[in-house]
């Protein structure tokens, strides 16, 4: 009788495994995560604007919809626009998911020049000067229909990036940076 060591016992039982899922076809291992579509409807407050679609289809993210979502969060007081971060979209649909609401988000700042976040940070000692809007990162919504309380609630459970409850103001601030709360 031979005696197989541990670290041999883990490699002959991974090797198994791994020739176990190679008889199953390629279609059963997709995984369900990249099938379907996440769709999201947004609101400017400041322009009116409003915008939606399916942002992400199948596991790719719609380049159409992005650049449409992009202008409909431009900073409205220069006219900018610049490509906002993908994974900020996911958290919104997340939050979507976890307060079963397909209302439109609204949006009350998504990018920021650095000159509209130099003038708002004079003004209010909330606006962080290396903001995450001004990266594309970070956008201050409301949905009319969710206490405010709640979403920041729903945020906070998502622990997908930065959270700030502002409830004077009516806003909760989402960012994809890292996790951390105010």
């Amino acid at each position: 009788m031979s005696v197989i060591c541990p670290a041999r016992r883990q490699l002959l039982l991974g090797l198994g495994g791994a020739a176990m899922f190679s008889v199953i076809p390629s279609k059963a291992m997709a995984s369900r995560s990249t099938q379907g579509s996440r769709a999201l409807s947004l609101y400017n407050r400041h322009t009116g604007e409003h915008g939606g679609g399916a942002y992400w289809v199948d596991g790719h993210y719609q380049s159409d919809v992005m650049s449409d979502f992009s202008h409909l969060l431009r900073d409205h007081r220069q006219n900018l626009a610049v490509p906002m971060d993908k994974r900020l979209f996911d958290i919104l649909y997340s939050l979507r998911e976890t307060l079963d609401t397909r209302d439109d988000i609204h949006v009350i700042s998504g990018y920021r020049s650095p000159e509209t976040n130099a003038m708002l940070a004079a003004r209010s000692s909330g606006v962080a000067k290396q903001s995450y809007h001004m990266r594309g990162m970070a956008m201050d919504i409301a949905i009319p229909s969710v206490k405010l309380k709640n979403l920041r609630d729903a945020a906070l459970s998502l622990k997908l990036g930065g959270v700030g409850y502002y409830p004077d103001s009516g806003f909760v601030h989402v960012d994809c940076g890292p996790v951390r709360h105010w």
